[in-house]
């Protein structure tokens, strides 16, 4: 793919993912055209005089929520990246209704105008809560992935194409625990919920350069799925502020001890990659499989969570990524 001549929109492009996306982006393949798209003027304004402001860059203010503000804003679009969500678990659970709209029917909208502009890929960012969810925001992201994969059944004899990333807990972003233990560490005292916790962890470059590569790989219709590694909440908070002193609080509602990006069921028409999962359609209907002979199956039972986890971050590992915020 040559990326100079696409015309690139990314939803809830002045958030955490959708700054770092930009900034890799323009640095790297300086699109022909890159349109950052979401609801906050300020955040917009900020984000354009903190440098992000090259003559290839566009700001388009709307909601996802708003289906004919997206069909204007995807006209002559090629390449679509949906991260604009609502994500804080507390947040989607006391307010459901608004997480709705936003995760779900607002995917939905996406989906509309991506089609009715004829964009050619268009790639979800989804999440670990999606699978198996006990939350609201795990619900309407399994299904807005849902959602996702099954519209490349509209999408036949059309170029558009339809695919989702699913991962972990990124370090420092808007819903990490990071910028809370660091606020806490002044006060040298660290609230954890269940210190049995675990996690998957990547930063956010890394979860953008695998979105570009999904971009690049997608056939439509599979969810991508990186291999991670875990971390245990004691770590993380050792790293953070090894002297200060932990309280116990209790779980929070909608939260759980442990994180799953694959699940049994999945695992049956899942193949593993060296570096991925790619979770194929359940069912053939379109494409998507072009996949199989490129991995290798998975076994009976397969589960990927954060507790069985192969791979963890040591203390050390866990400062290190850290340290720049």
């Amino acid at each position: 793919m040559n990326w100079q001549d696409q015309v690139i929109l990314v939803t809830g492009g002045t958030g955490s993912f959708g700054k770092k996306f930009v900034e890799i982006v323009q640095r790297e393949f300086q699109p022909k055209k890159l349109i950052v798209f979401s609801r906050d003027e300020l955040k917009q304004h900020e984000m354009r005089v903190a440098g992000f402001d090259q003559p290839n860059l566009r700001y388009f203010i709307g909601d996802v929520r708003d289906r004919e503000r997206l069909r204007r804003a995807l006209h002559g679009v090629d390449i679509v990246v949906h991260a604009a969500a609502l994500k804080q678990v507390p947040a989607c659970e006391y307010n459901p209704m608004e997480a709705i709209k936003t995760n779900i029917l607002g995917s939905s909208n996406v989906i509309e105008a991506a089609l009715d502009a004829g964009v050619k890929r268009v790639l979800a960012l989804s999440t670990d809560k999606a699978v198996n969810p006990v939350n609201l925001y795990g619900a309407t992201k399994l299904a807005a992935e849902k959602l996702f994969v099954q519209s490349n059944a509209y999408a036949a004899g059309t170029a558009t194409r339809f695919s989702c990333t699913r991962y972990g807990n990124v370090v420092g972003s808007r819903g990490s625990v990071v910028p809370l233990f660091l606020q806490q560490r002044q006060t040298g005292r660290l609230t954890i919920t269940d210190p049995r916790m675990t996690r998957f962890w990547l930063s956010l470059e890394q979860g953008v350069r695998f979105v570009i590569r999904c971009i690049e790989q997608m056939e439509g219709g599979e969810v991508f799925v990186p291999k991670l590694p875990s971390t245990k909440v004691t770590d993380l908070a050792k790293a953070i502020a090894p002297d200060a002193q932990v309280e116990i609080i209790g779980i929070r509602p909608g939260e759980r001890l442990h994180e799953v990006l694959v699940n049994e069921d999945e695992a049956r028409h899942t193949v593993e990659l060296d570096d991925m999962f790619v979770i194929q359609p359940a069912e053939a209907l379109w494409f998507g499989y072009a996949w199989q002979d490129r991995g290798r199956p998975l076994p009976e039972g397969f589960r990927y969570a954060s507790n069985t986890n192969s791979e963890w971050l040591t203390v050390e590992q866990i400062r290190e990524m850290v340290q720049s915020l």
